[in-house]
C-alpha cells in the first residue's frame, strides 16, 4: 500500500551479542520510546496513588491503560468526548491500551464459566434475567465470536468481540493498541491451549481487518498482535509465525505482545521462543512482568518494553525496591531510621523524606505513605531499565547485570 501512513516505526540502535537483547527507539505520534523501557501501568487513566506531576518527574517512556476498566468506568464515550485518553488524563507522552482480554478471562478463571450461549451486544439487556442471586458474582463465557462477562461493578452483562475491543480502543485513542486475545493459565492442558490459540489467531485476524478498515485510526494507532501458547514451545513458535504472516489489505501488525499468565520460571523461555520467530524489525512487548531479576531475563530474551503493577502494588503495602533488595518499611527497624530509602536516589521521596517518616505514615495507615513508597518504586524501575539501555549501547551489559543482581539477590535472601 504505497503512501500509507505508518502509525509507529522501530529503529534498532544496538544489539547484545549472543542474546536477543537490543536497544532501540519506537517512534509514535506522541514521541519516541527509548527501549528497553519499563512501562508504567495507568489502569484507570492514572498511575494508582501517584499524582500526575510526580509521574512526570519520573519521566517514564510509556504508560499503559486498561481497556476493560475504562469501558466499565467512565466508559469509552466519555474518554472519546474528552478528546481521547491523552487529553483526558493530561499525558503528553506515548500511551498504550491493552485489549481487556486478560481482565475478562481472569473473571472466568477466578469464578468459573456460567453462560451457556453466546451473547451478542444487542442481547445484553435481555440477558440480565439469566443471572439470579444463586449464580456466582462474576461469570465469563468464552465462545467463537468473543467473550460474554458479568461486570463486577454493577452486575450488567456485556459482550466483547474482537471488533468491539478494537472499537473501544479507537475511542480511547492510545498510540499503541492490542488485539483481543484469550489469556490462558499456564496450568491449562495442552489440548485447551491449542483450542484457545486457534481462537486467539482468528480473533487477531478480525482485529487487524477491522482496524485497517477504519483509516483515520489505523493511520494514527499502531496495532500489536499477541503471542500465546502457554508453556508449550511448539505452540509459542507457531503463534509467533502465524501472527507475523497475518495481514489485512496489505497491512501487517505494527508490533507484538507476548501474553499469558506466566510462572516465574517460564518468562525467559516463553519470550525467547516467541522472539526467535518474530520479525526483528518490529517492537515486542512482554505483558505483566516487572520484578528486577525478570527484567534482565526479558531484555536478553529480546523484549523491548514490559509493564507491571508491582511498583505501586508493593508501594501501597509498604514495600520498596533498593539496590540491596526489597525493604519492608512498616517493620520496626525503620521506625528510627532517619536515612532516605536510598542515599543516591533522585526520586521525590528520597530527596525529601526519611525511612522513619514513610514508616510512620504506613504504620499510621496514612495514604501518603503508600504514595511516597510508590513514587520511589516507579522511579527505581524506570531508571533501572534506562541504565540497562545505556549498558546495551556502551557494551557494559554483562558487568552491570552481574554487579546489580549479585547485590540485589543477596539482599532478598
Amino acid at each position: 500500500m504505497l503512501g500509507r501512513m505508518k502509525p509507529i516505526s522501530f529503529t534498532i540502535e544496538a544489539k547484545l551479542k549472543d542474546t536477543l537483547g537490543r536497544a532501540g527507539v519506537i517512534h509514535t505520534p506522541h514521541g519516541d520510546i527509548h527501549t528497553p523501557a519499563f512501562v508504567l501501568v495507568g489502569t484507570k487513566a492514572t498511575v494508582r496513588g501517584v499524582p500526575s506531576d510526580k509521574v512526570e518527574e519520573v519521566a517514564p517512556e510509556l504508560i499503559i491503560a486498561n481497556t476493560y476498566h475504562l469501558f466499565n468506568e467512565p466508559g469509552q464515550e466519555v474518554v472519546r468526548d474528552a478528546g481521547g485518553l491523552h487529553k483526558f488524563m493530561n499525558w503528553k507522552g506515548p500511551l498504550m491500551t491493552d485489549s481487556g482480554g486478560f481482565q475478562v478471562f481472569s473473571l472466568g478463571a477466578a469464578y468459573g464459566k456460567g453462560i451457556s450461549k453466546i451473547i451478542k451486544p444487542q442481547e445484553e439487556n435481555l440477558l440480565q434475567s439469566r443471572f439470579g442471586e444463586s449464580e456466582p458474582p462474576k461469570i465469563v463465557s468464552i465462545e467463537s465470536d468473543g467473550a460474554a462477562f458479568k461486570s463486577p461493578r454493577d452486575g450488567t452483562v456485556h459482550f466483547f468481540s474482537p471488533e468491539r475491543s478494537i472499537g473501544i480502543q479507537h475511542d480511547l485513542g492510545a498510540d499503541i493498541i492490542f488485539v483481543f486475545d484469550e489469556c490462558t493459565s499456564p496450568m491449562e492442558t495442552e489440548h485447551y491451549q491449542r483450542e484457545a490459540l486457534d481462537r486467539t489467531h482468528r480473533w487477531a485476524q478480525r482485529c487487524l481487518t477491522f482496524h485497517e478498515s477504519v483509516k483515520e485510526k489505523s493511520e494514527t494507532q499502531g496495532l500489536y498482535g499477541i503471542v500465546q501458547g502457554g508453556r508449550h514451545e511448539h505452540l509459542r513458535r507457531e503463534s509467533a509465525r502465524a501472527l507475523t504472516l497475518m495481514s489485512a489489505n496489505g497491512r501487517e501488525f505494527d508490533g507484538f505482545g507476548i501474553g499469558g499468565s506466566f510462572e516465574k520460571a517460564d518468562i525467559a523461555t516463553a519470550a525467547r521462543w516467541a522472539n526467535e520467530e518474530l520479525p526483528e524489525g518490529k517492537p515486542r512487548h512482554l505483558l505483566g512482568i516487572g520484578e528486577p531479576e525478570d527484567l534482565f531475563d526479558a531484555v536478553e530474551a529480546g523484549c523491548d518494553t514490559f509493564d507491571c503493577v508491582s511498583p505501586t502494588r508493593l508501594g501501597r503495602h509498604g514495600t520498596v525496591y533498593s539496590k540491596n533488595g526489597k525493604i519492608h518499611l512498616a517493620n520496626a527497624p525503620y521506625v528510627r531510621d532517619f536515612n532516605p530509602i536510598e542515599s543516591d536516589c533522585g526520586c521525590y521521596t528520597c530527596k525529601n523524606f526519611t525511612r522513619s517518616y514513610v514508616s510512620h505514615l504506613l504504620r499510621s495507615k496514612e495514604m501518603l505513605g503508600g504514595t511516597l513508597a510508590s513514587i520511589h518504586n516507579i522511579y527505581f524501575l524506570v531508571n533501572l531499565v534506562k541504565k540497562m539501555r545505556s549498558t546495551l549501547i556502551d557494551g557494559s551489559w554483562h558487568v552491570f547485570k552481574d554487579s546489580f543482581l549479585g547485590v540485589y539477590k543477596a539482599g532478598n535472601q
